[in-house]
């Protein structure tokens, strides 16, 4: 068998997985797995497995035909894809790279340096894991659990992150802290009532309960209450490219605060949209907030393309208006405006979404930025359609959502 190598424009020919004949091809394929689990990309030994008899199907001459069978094999979540094409550049560019790593060891001033735009995840997988005892003084490991190791500084710090700068390890910890929050949703007058001490009417049956524990004698006249219930909810959240690093977390926010809602049986409909909109509804009524992100992973096509509002809201219209619930619907569209449709069909079909709910109010991450205004086309349309426009790019803003979506009904 002939040493395995690939040929890139204008390079020599470079081994890719190493020479078959001394053993590293399953010992490489092995070193990438465990990259990607440090990742945070889900894998097994049985993945594992079928991704080296994979490579033995395919072959390993071309490094298209090897990207592709890796990538069908190991990902099994469209969140990932671009996870695992930025790690397998990085671990595949240089075969002395791909030696140290292999080894657990990162060059340090003869290796390339890692691309600027790479994502944190990425780069922290890249990095060799702590072996047990190792100085272990000088800075212990970081666990996602709340414990006495977190310092308040440090909790602090992850407050205050944007969500798009945080390491791997941050991101889970962000993560589980979103999942601790609650959103309060705004009350308004339901239609029902209730025995209370308020109303214009008089609650015989109870008042006349009560007079039986009095010899009959009326002490006190009950009322007919109206009840007070959350407003029903609408979420809308951009699964686009832009949106990669938001929607996940956001996701698992959206579904844990809400969840009292959803217990007071009230409606509350979850959309996604890119390039397509997809129903997360029932996918939202999973207790589990894990299993309701795997089941939304399967569920969305169009994670991290492109972004068309526009047309996504017309499918809405014509498919699911009878999710909107008279004129009492609180919607929350979760985006970043850069949408990619013509204006003019998102400003028709937001028209059409403000005339049929009582508010509308967009959670942006890109208001992290200073000075920060809508200029482009679509987020132009979006800006003056909406009633407020609330910042979500960090735990802090999140933990200040329900103050602000007070504050955007009472307008």
């Amino acid at each position: 068998m002939t040493p395995v190598a690939v040929q890139r424009p204008g390079d020599a020919r470079v081994p890719l997985l190493g020479d078959a004949r001394r053993g590293k091809l399953a010992d490489n394929v092995v070193a990438f797995a465990r990259a990607l689990r440090r990742a945070g990309v889900p894998l097994d030994a049985s993945r594992i497995a079928l991704a080296q008899q994979a490579l033995q199907h395919v072959g390993v001459d071309r490094r298209g035909d090897v990207s592709a069978a890796l990538e069908a094999v190991l990902v099994s979540r469209e969140q990932d894809r671009t996870v695992f094409r930025e790690l397998f550049d990085a671990f595949f560019r240089d075969p002395e790279l791909g030696h140290k790593l292999l080894a657990q060891m990162l060059p340090r001033a003869e290796a390339p340096a890692a691309p600027p735009r790479q994502r944190p995840r990425v780069r922290e997988a890249l990095q060799p894991p702590k072996k047990p005892g190792a100085d272990a003084s000088a800075q212990p490991d970081k666990s996602i659990d709340l414990d006495a190791a977190m310092t308040a500084s440090e909790l602090v710090r992850l407050r205050q992150a944007d969500f798009n700068q945080l390491s791997a390890s941050e991101f889970q910890l962000v993560e589980r802290l979103a999942r601790d929050m609650a959103l309060v949703v705004p009350e308004v007058r339901a239609r029902r009532t209730r025995a209370g001490w308020r109303g214009q009417r008089v609650h015989w049956s109870r008042t006349l309960q009560g007079a039986a524990h009095t010899g009959g004698e009326v002490m006190a006249l009950r009322r007919l209450q109206r009840r007070s219930q959350p407003l029903p909810l609408l979420l809308l959240v951009d699964v686009s490219g832009s949106m990669e690093r938001y929607a996940r977390l956001l996701l698992a926010f959206l579904h844990a605060a809400t969840r009292q809602v959803q217990r007071q049986r009230v409606r509350r409909d979850v959309f996604t949209f890119g390039t397509r909109l997809t129903d997360l509804t029932a996918a939202f009524r999973l207790n589990d907030t894990d299993a309701m992100l795997q089941q939304a992973g399967r569920a969305i096509e169009d994670f991290a393309g492109g972004t068309r509002l526009g047309e996504s809201l017309g499918v809405l219209r014509q498919r699911h208006a009878r999710r909107l619930v008279g004129r009492r619907t609180l919607v929350l569209i979760v985006s970043d405006g850069l949408d990619t449709g013509e204006p003019d069909v998102l400003t028709r079909e937001l028209a059409w979404l403000k005339r049929h709910t009582r508010r509308l109010l967009w959670l942006n991450p890109l208001l992290r930025f200073a000075g920060y205004t809508p200029s482009a086309r679509g987020a132009a349309v979006l800006h003056g359609a909406c009633d407020g426009m609330l910042a979500v790019h960090n735990i802090s803003r999140l933990q200040d959502l329900a103050r602000g979506i007070a504050q955007a009904m009472k307008q």
